[in-house]
């Protein structure tokens, strides 16, 4: 859309320093010469055709056929708007603007049009238009044709009708009946561009917005791109119901302020009344300036998923039942007797089970998640289940597979929505495929407690898990493979353990933000005998940023040693990944690291104990004991070269930390303060297949 947008905006700028008016005019020939462009394409150059297509109303044989013109794309809206009917327009002039353009390329009369309405449908014939009220005077076509409900409006009802209403019709109301010979064409754009902007941009209290400002810039162009987001499934599924509900919200409260306003504004006494209503305006006031501010929020598509994230990470966890009870979930397309006499065997009636269980049965996984309570267990029997939502799971919830993760797969519909959002202080999923299709979001987003996923397939489309900040998970034996961005995403404060995965064919294998800034807390990382292989940049990549001292540095460290090959930030260009040369001299960039954990020797395992942590997870010991003679490979160089990286960024944290302190004029601080050093345990992993390699760090 960057294409239609600056392309657009090239047009506008041209005459920039024009009159607005005088732009408009040119812009509308211009449109009509293209239209007359455009027909001559069409058919034979001596006989003219439309070069627009056919509607057949549903269900109904009497109405004639419309002119099909809901269909347009993003950037055609978005140059008539901008280029031929708004131009620089402000609020308080758009009204102008439309019926300018409208006299430029409307008929005035000679066509017919259905009148659509909530309850009937009628032919009508256009016999003026009334351009500054933005009306048509209509009258009845012959012979009579009209679709209704109900069986009232006959001709005689429909003809008192037209007499109230002074045989005048809003033009949004009216759709062009079809006609071959294009002589039409413009005439039912132009009905089509102003149906849709009363539709999806003006709202009611606009033209009280502030008057010094572009409006097609502050209004039209933002919400004309969130419109074309939903449309394409780009936006969450919860975030446009809130939109819709915010837009329903403002202009029932609006109504009530005009309301209030004119009772004000047509009182002349200075009665008690008016006080009370003149506290009620202000109180409706502020309430709807709430409400469109909720509303740019979602407009803006830099902030929407600021406000999507806030909306996720404040889930309510339901606690558990008011009874104390914990419920089994089964979940089933189809019940068969053979696979209900196996569940019980396996897993509804264990010899360990001393207390008889609840069971509630599902065909839904989605409808099965949602009515969990703090400890229950959702299990879910092979099949392929297509949900078109998010798994919000903010309680201790089980999900569980019964058989192999291929015969356990659940797909997402719905491009806007994260696939599961998990804020359960221990939630755990195993035995599931997990598949997205055309998505936006990642599949997995942690935003706080603990999350266990084993033996899981994740098939990911964008991002595929995010451990947001003082979230923390513990994945095994999984697959994850497909994501345009990064496998894992780990963020500051984070804690995340690795153990027997294979993540592949992504974008990059995982992803470490950046965690040098003061406000951010260290993330706790240990990653053991995974296979990371067949990614597009780096099998891991640390995010930092530049710092000025760091550059300063390393340019002396290379005068120093003299090595042209040695790569600095002073001759990187920002943001480009270093290579694995400025890995092998980062002790060297900073000299109290080897102080504080040993270097690397000449087979790496020095640098693989100096950096294994004695707090380790309980439930890792077991498991890291096995790799404690771990041979030296080219496949897991890898290990030592990220175990360097993590601890010299960790060192540098802490001096940063240390000048702090010490501009505050704290001299001595708290041990346990000064050694939050990355947890790192990284052993046994293999890197092979990575398009730059096993390791690097983006620089910003």
């Amino acid at each position: 859309m960057d294409g239609p947008q600056g392309q657009g905006q090239g047009q506008g700028q041209a005459g920039r320093a024009a009159d607005p008016r005088e732009r408009a005019e040119e812009a509308k020939a211009d449109l009509l010469q293209e239209e007359e462009d455009i027909s001559s394409d069409y058919g034979s150059r001596g006989k003219p055709a439309t070069a627009l297509g056919r509607a057949v109303p549903d269900g109904n044989v009497l109405l004639p056929d419309i002119f099909h013109t809901d269909h347009l794309l993003f950037y055609e809206r978005f140059k008539a708007y901008q280029d031929y009917i708004l131009a620089d327009c402000k609020a308080s002039e758009v009204k102008e603007f439309i019926a300018e353009y409208l006299e430029k390329v409307l008929e005035p009369s000679g066509w017919q049009a259905v009148w659509r309405t909530n309850v009937f449908e009628v032919v009508v014939e256009v016999v003026d238009v009334e351009y500054s009220a933005l009306k048509a005077v209509v009258r009845l076509s012959e012979p009579f044709l009209c679709e209704s409900q109900v069986s009232t409006f006959t001709l005689e009802c429909m003809q008192e009708l037209l007499e109230l209403k002074e045989r005048q019709i809003p033009l949004r109301e009216l759709w062009v009946v079809y006609d071959e010979s294009g002589e039409f064409d413009q005439t039912a754009l132009a009905m089509e561009h102003v149906r849709f902007f009363y539709q999806h941009i003006w709202r009611t209290w606009d033209e009280e917005e502030e008057d010094d400002l572009d409006y097609f810039v502050r209004c039209v162009e933002p919400r004309l791109r969130l419109h074309y987001d939903i449309l394409e499934h780009r936006v969450p599924s919860g975030l446009v119901a809130d939109y819709q509900n915010y837009l329903s919200q403002g202009e029932e409260l609006y109504r009530k302020f005009l309301n209030v306003r004119n009772s004000i504004s047509s009182s002349d006494s200075d009665s008690e009344v008016e006080n009370v209503s003149m506290v009620e305006g202000l109180q409706l006031y502020e309430k709807i300036e709430h409400l469109k501010q909720k509303l740019k929020l979602i407009e803006n598509p830099l902030l929407r998923y600021v406000f999507g994230y806030q909306k996720y990470s404040g889930l309510q966890a339901k606690g558990q039942r008011p009874t104390g009870t914990k419920i089994t979930h089964v979940v089933s397309s189809t019940m068969m007797a053979g696979l209900l006499q196996s569940l019980i065997r396996d897993k509804l009636c264990p010899e360990s089970c001393g207390e008889e269980l609840e069971i509630q049965f599902h065909n839904d996984p989605l409808a099965a998640v949602s009515a969990c309570y703090d400890g229950d267990t959702v299990i879910i029997c092979p099949g392929h289940y297509v949900v078109d939502g998010v798994f919000c799971i903010a309680d201790s919830v089980e999900l569980e597979g019964y058989g192999l993760p291929d015969d356990i797969v659940i797909e997402k519909q719905g491009k806007g929505d994260n696939f599961v959002d998990c804020t359960g202080a221990n939630v755990k999923i195993s035995n599931l495929k997990l598949v997205q299709h055309d998505a936006v979001e990642g599949i997995l987003s942690i935003h706080h407690g603990k999350t266990t996923l084993e033996n899981c397939v994740l098939q990911c489309e964008t991002t595929g898990i995010t451990v947001r900040t003082s979230a923390e998970l513990l994945m095994k034996n999984s697959d994850l493979y497909g994501a345009k961005g990064a496998g894992v995403e780990i963020y500051p404060g984070s804690t995340c353990t690795l153990l027997d995965n294979g993540i592949h064919h992504c974008k990059e294998g995982i992803l470490i933000k950046n965690f040098l800034d003061e406000h951010y807390e260290i993330p706790k990382i240990s990653m053991v005998n995974n296979m990371i292989h067949n990614n597009e940049g780096y099998g891991v990549v640390l995010v930092k940023a530049t710092i000025a001292s760091d550059v300063k540095d390393a340019s002396a460290t290379k005068e120093s040693m003299g090595d042209a090959n040695v790569k600095t930030e002073e001759n990187m260009i920002p943001g480009v990944l270093t290579d694995l040369a400025v890995l092998r001299m980062t002790f060297s960039l900073f000299p109290d690291l080897g102080n504080t954990q040993p270097t690397l020797s000449g087979d790496g395992r020095a640098c693989e104990e100096g950096f294994r942590q004695e707090e380790l997870p309980e439930c890792v010991t077991d498991e890291l004991e096995l790799y404690e003679q771990v041979e030296i490979s080219e496949q897991t160089e890898g290990n030592y070269e990220i175990a360097n990286e993590l601890g010299a960024a960790s060192v540098k944290k802490n001096q940063m930390r240390k000048k702090r302190l010490s501009k505050l004029g704290i001299t001595e601080a708290d041990d346990n303060l000064m050694s939050q050093e990355v947890f790192v345990s990284i052993v046994g992993n293999q890197f092979k297949w990575n398009g730059k390699g096993s390791f690097g760090t983006f620089l910003f």
